[in-house]
Formats: C-alpha cells, sequence, structure tokens
C-alpha cells in the first residue's frame, strides 16, 4: 500500500549524521520503518509526502530548531508523537517557550542510551499512548 504507514514508522531528525545514522540502523532492526533526514527543512518536505507515527528530532538544528519543527509537525500530523533530545543544556528555555505557547513535548538528554530510547518510543507508541501523569 504506497503512502500509508504502519504503527512503527518513525522520522528522525538530526544533524549530526553519524549520530542519526546510527539511531536509525538501531531501530530499523527493531522493526521500525526509518526514514533518516539531517535538517528541519528536509523533514518538512518528507512529511508532506510520508506521515510517521513518531518524529525523534534533535532540538538543536541549524536553521529551524527541533521544537519549531515539532509545532509545524503537529499542525499538519496531529496523531504523530514527537520526541526530542538534546546535548544542550541550554534547551530549557526553548521548552519553556514552548509550553507556554501550549506545547508540551517529551524530551530526552544526550547522549541517549539505545535501550533509553527504545523504551520511550515502545511507551509513546504503545496502544495505551503514553503516561500523561507526569504533566504539571
Amino acid at each position: 500500500m504506497s503512502g500509508r504507514v504502519g504503527e512503527r514508522s518513525i522520522l528522525i531528525v538530526e544533524d549530526e549524521k553519524v549520530v542519526a545514522d546510527t539511531l536509525g540502523q538501531i531501530l530499523a532492526s527493531h522493526g521500525y520503518e526509518i526514514r533518516v533526514v539531517y535538517s528541519a527543512e528536509d523533514a518538512v518536505e518528507t512529511i508532506a509526502n510520508w506521515s510517521p507515527n513518531l518524529a525523534i528530532l534533535d532540538v538543536m538544528l541549524p536553521k529551524m530548531n527541533g521544537i519549531e519543527f515539532a509545532v509545524v509537525l503537529k499542525e499538519n500530523l496531529p496523531d504523530c508523537h514527537v520526541l526530542l533530545f538534546s546535548g544542550q543544556p541550554s534547551v530549557e528555555a526553548l521548552m519553556q517557550k514552548a509550553r507556554n505557547e501550549g506545547h508540551d513535548f517529551e524530551i530526552l538528554a544526550k547522549p541517549v542510551h539505545p535501550t533509553v530510547m527504545l523504551d520511550a518510543i515502545s511507551t509513546l507508541l504503545s496502544p495505551e499512548g503514553p503516561d500523561h501523569a507526569h504533566q504539571a
């Protein structure tokens, strides 16, 4: 079925190619359908033709950052889960700005161990959905 995506499709947006490609290989080996892009701008083009169930986004991307793309993604694909990750302590201000605008996203700190990432993905894509008990 062309264009139709299963429940295990993941878009990875990460400008560090080694990190992006490695994460893509790990997830593909666990049975996920993966698309890897290296900028938010490429991700915008990708979601025009493909609807993932989950997007894993680096926060610190070159032009449009991951949080800005997450907002665009949720406007276009409201059922797509978002998982942000970052190695920059400075992203808290960006996260707070997004929360103030009504956007609350999961975030993991880099480096992320593959099992931590897989557990987070499994939780987000489970039929029960993510646990929202942590809302502030």
